[in-house]
This record gives structure tokens, sequence and C-alpha cells, in this order.
């Protein structure tokens, strides 16, 4: 029934009545849709070397996404440093992205944003992200998926993932085409040039303050110099006291709320919504 229910959606996404070898087709791509079906859309894998992409991801559609032509946010989440493998030369490699973060909770049913979103989740095949690279990501998939809301693309990161997200945007700013962004127990440079480009970008940074692999020592002082340059949007810095460096699960599934530090800033909204209100 599902398959027979995604087939008819498709068939109006391509044309409603079509010929025969046009209903081949549609078939074919409910086929292998059908696949990668999960809670609310389809979670696909794209790996390296199969298209244009700099790296091998996953892409998670929501089945509205199917229905209509109108356009999503795009969120763009960045995997930590366990999670470095080459899907060209071994697929099977790609699934280890979904062990943490968005991509995670989609594989498992618990994805429920307050707002419809695409969801890509690369993987970096080096020793390290690459800011030219990720950057070349997002224009990528920018230029061949129309219903991406360019406007409205928004990148987190957590670990490794969370370095680089600091670093495409103090590299980018606003280059980098992310509307707001969420760095979670990363790190990165502290130099004036960089903060000032940060200071472009709506971020929201969140650290365990016992988290002994990623000291969170440059979150608390990139957010207060940041805010010394006056941004159109403050920065904020949510801490979660007596926590290690697992301070992502809590802030993708919400969990947090209600255990950070009241010094720093509430974890009053999910992040999701948060995003949501930032567009370039």
């Amino acid at each position: 029934m599902k398959f027979l229910k995604l087939l008819l959606v498709l068939s109006f996404v391509y044309g409603g009545s079509c010929n025969s070898q046009d209903a081949k087709q549609t078939k074919e791509t409910a086929n292998n849709m059908e696949r990668y079906a999960v809670k609310g859309g389809f979670q696909q894998p794209h790996y390296l070397g199969e298209n244009q992409s700099p790296y091998g991801y996953f892409f998670f559609t929501p089945e509205s996404a199917l229905k209509t032509g109108k356009k999503f946010p795009l969120l763009i989440f960045l995997h930590g440093y366990g999670e470095r493998v080459n899907s060209q030369s071994d697929k099977t490699a790609l699934e280890k992205i979904l062990v943490h973060g968005p991509c995670k909770m989609i594989k498992n049913g618990s994805w429920a944003p307050s707002a419809e979103m695409f969801v890509a989740s690369p993987q970096c095949h080096g020793d390290w992200w690459n800011r030219d690279l990720i950057k070349q990501f997002i224009e990528y998939l920018m230029a061949s998926n129309d219903q991406i809301d360019k406007s409205r693309i928004y990148l987190t990161g957590l670990s490794m993932g969370g370095y680089a997200t600091f670093d495409l945007l103090s590299s980018f700013g606003e280059e980098a085409h992310v509307a707001a962004a969420v760095p979670i127990c990363g790190s990165g440079v502290f130099n004036e040039t960089g903060n000032s480009k940060l200071s472009k970008i709506p971020l929201w940074v969140f650290h365990g303050d016992a988290d002994q692999t990623v000291a969170p020592g440059f979150s608390k002082a990139i957010v207060p110099a940041i805010n010394q340059l006056n941004p159109k949007v403050k920065a904020k810095l949510t801490i979660y006291p007596g926590v290690g460096h697992d301070s992502w699960t809590m802030t993708y599934d919400g969990t947090g709320m209600g255990k950070e530090d009241p010094v720093f800033a509430p974890f009053d909204q999910d992040i999701y919504i948060w995003m949501n209100r930032f567009s370039r």
C-alpha cells in the first residue's frame, strides 16, 4: 500500500498523465525511493564518486516534498572524527554517519522537527573536514535541487564537525550560504578577522563543561567576543554542567532542556525552531 501511494505521488509530481515509458520510469523511481523510506520521508545514500558532490552523503527528503513543488529549508549535519570513511571504496562505510545527530534520529524514527526540512549528512573521507569542500558541497546541493530554499540553509556539527562549522563560517562568513548555525562541542581559531565573519551568522553554541575531549574554553571565549562586535543577532552559548563530550545527543533531541547552566543562555526552544527564525 505504501508503495502504491508513493507511485501515485510521483505520478502527480512527474506530470499526472504520462505515456508507458514515463510510467515505467516513475515506477522505477518510486521503487528506488521506497527502499529508503523512513518515518516522514526518505533518507537516501549517495556514495562518493557517483555524482559531482565532493563528499558521499545521506540526503533526507520529506514525503511532502514529493507531493508539492514548494521549497524547504536545508539542514547540513557534520559528523565527528569517528565517522570518517571513504564510501567510494567501501559503500557500507557510509552507514557510519548514522550513529549520531539528525540522521540517526531520521533512521530511528524520532525525527520530528517543528518545520519540515531537507537534511544532508556528508561523510568526511580524509583526515579532517576541509572547509573548501564543505562550501563546494553546499553549492552542489543548491545547484542540484531546486526545492531547496537557498535563503534558509542551516549548519550544525558535533566535535570535529563543530570545529568545521566554526572553520567554515570564520573563513567565508556570509559567502558560506549559511543562515544560522549550531556548533556543538567544537573549537576553532580565535582571531579578529574570523570573529568578524562569525558575527555575520546567527550562532547558538553548545558545550558540556566536563568535556575532556574538546575543552569548552573556545566556546566560552568566542561567544562574548562575537557579541562585543554588536552583531545583528547576538550569539548564544548554552553550557551543560557535569556533561562530558557527548553534549550533542541532548541538544539534537531536546532532552537537554532544563539541564543547562543558568549562568549561560537557556535551552528554552529546540534548535530547529531557533534556526528557522533566520533567513539570508
